[in-house]
């Protein structure tokens, strides 16, 4: 086979060429029909492959996600019923409107109890917050050393919520190695708003977004 029989190649008389000649023609027909086949119809289809494999990753790694999330659902209920519990718990501390009285007596009974003297007991202004309201108490009581220290421990253990706050201590005449103690401290009741109180605030919170 020489070059010459490639430049005198003709196609109306295909069939009388050289067998060579012939099969050089049929393997450069088959390249361009391989290299147009891939153009056309298989770098479409890989490329729609690449997509779809794409896709699954992305579904699998959603899939992955949400079992994730489904084992840790009953965790979850478990904890909201173990929060509900303690919020109860808690609610059950924080006296009505009705009991406030009888806290305030509580703490002034455990005052005299210990054999404490008070100077002042000044229930203040209550302050309300989501769900309950607080009322400070300034109090001011004399007493020994471990009086004063007796009487905190009793507030701390009230079946109600009671806090100390701002305490301040020092002694009545400093010039006497024992004497008594004066305690200052703004004492914080709580108890939970009840129904018809809630309703209240919340048209007031409401009236207020409006302005």
């Amino acid at each position: 086979m020489k070059l010459d029989d490639f430049n005198n190649i003709d196609i109306k008389n295909a069939g009388s060429l050289p067998m060579p000649v012939k099969l050089v023609l049929l393997g450069f027909i088959c390249v361009i029909l391989i290299g147009l086949g891939y153009w056309f119809l298989w770098s479409p289809q890989i490329d729609e492959f690449d997509q779809a494999e794409a896709k699954e990753q992305e579904l699998r790694q959603l899939f992955l996600i949400k079992k994730g999330q489904a084992v840790k659902i009953d965790a979850y209920k478990q904890q909201m019923i173990d929060i509900e519990k303690t919020f109860g718990a808690l609610l059950k501390q924080l006296p009505d409107k009705s009991q406030m009285d009888g806290l305030l007596t509580d703490i002034n009974q455990a005052g005299l109890g210990r054999g404490l003297e008070f100077e002042l007991f000044k229930p203040g202004q209550e302050t309300t917050a989501d769900f309950y309201a607080e009322m400070p108490i300034q109090i001011k009581i004399k007493g020994s050393y471990h009086d004063v220290g007796a009487f905190a421990t009793d507030i701390s253990k009230l079946s109600r919520i009671v806090t100390l706050n701002d305490m301040a201590i020092s002694p009545l005449n400093k010039d006497t190695k024992d004497s008594p103690l004066i305690l200052e401290a703004v004492a914080k009741t709580y108890r939970y708003l009840d129904s018809s109180e809630l309703a209240a605030k919340k048209a007031s919170e409401v009236k207020e977004v409006k302005k």
